[in-house]
């Protein structure tokens, strides 16, 4: 009966030692890898030069300052190329730390990796040809852009269903693929987050044939994702998300991203009053 006991005490001490966790591996190697996508301007993209810029490289940035105020000692950021549909499986197997892009924060992706606080809120919209359909209801038999592999994609064939509307989903490669197709009247609309849309419509001009639907049919919170079980780097990141939002720098970024002119919403600047967490 003792020798059972014993044994019953000893075998939690055998079990395997936990996989270390990313600040730990950073504290060793004075690195943190971050994912950033080329076509989510201006969340994350490279500028003319080829550097990597947006909202959310900007985001990272400052949690990898935090992170480095944390370890006490300093970090180089390594930048790893993620696409649409390989993001998460980047995240999960180690490849990069932190996700810096335009992500949409879901229960189902909940499941596979963790997020931060709220980073953004958008929704998904349409941009149209001038001399195109006016409105989601007159799309039916139409042609309809939307990049491939996100959950605008299926978002979009989930509302065509739901309004019975039977319209050709052309998946693109890229927004810019995308937008190309619709200037060139290979569709007739193109479907994305209206943050996304507004910008790429800023970028090719007023004069491009184009007009941006003022309806959201979505609800879309941004955040950075990162392992799952990491507690100790969302802890990190949400203490510099946070910090941004109290001192205002938020903002700033906002305004160097997307451009003097460009206004918050007033959803966004809600967000960024409800990230004001006290440490």
């Amino acid at each position: 009966m003792h020798r059972l006991l014993a044994l019953v005490l000893i075998v939690p001490l055998a079990a395997p030692a936990a996989s270390a966790g990313v600040l730990d591996r950073a504290r060793e190697s004075g690195e943190l890898r971050l994912g950033v996508r080329a076509d989510a301007d201006p969340f994350s993209s490279r500028d003319a030069q080829g550097a990597w810029v947006g909202y959310s490289v900007d985001l990272c940035r400052a949690v990898m300052a935090q992170a480095a105020a944390t370890l006490g000692r300093e970090l180089t950021e390594v930048l790893v190329e993620v696409s649409a549909q390989d993001r998460f499986d980047a995240v999960r197997d180690g490849r990069i730390d932190l996700l810096c892009e335009a992500t949409t924060m879901t229960l189902g992706r909940r499941e596979l990796v963790d997020f931060t606080l709220p980073t953004f809120v958008s929704g998904a919209s349409l941009l149209y040809r001038a001399d195109g359909p006016d409105s989601f209801a007159e799309l039916n038999g139409q042609k309809v852009g939307v990049l491939a592999g996100t959950t605008t994609e299926e978002l979009l064939r989930a509302l065509l269903a739901a309004n019975s509307i039977s319209a050709e989903v052309v998946p693109a490669t890229s927004h810019d693929d995308g937008i190309a197709q619709l200037r060139a009247g290979s569709t007739a609309a193109y479907f994305g987050d209206q943050a996304i849309l507004l910008f790429q419509l800023i970028q090719t001009g007023t004069d491009s044939g184009l007009r941006l639907s003022d309806r959201l049919l979505s609800l879309e919170p941004y955040a950075l994702a990162l392992p799952k079980g990491d507690d100790t780097l969302r802890l990190v990141a949400d203490r510099a998300i946070a910090g941004l939002s109290h001192s205002g720098r938020i903002a700033q970024i906002f305004a160097a991203n997307f451009g003097a002119n460009a206004s918050p919403s007033n959803l966004v600047e809600a967000l960024w009053l409800l990230n004001q967490l006290p440490d």
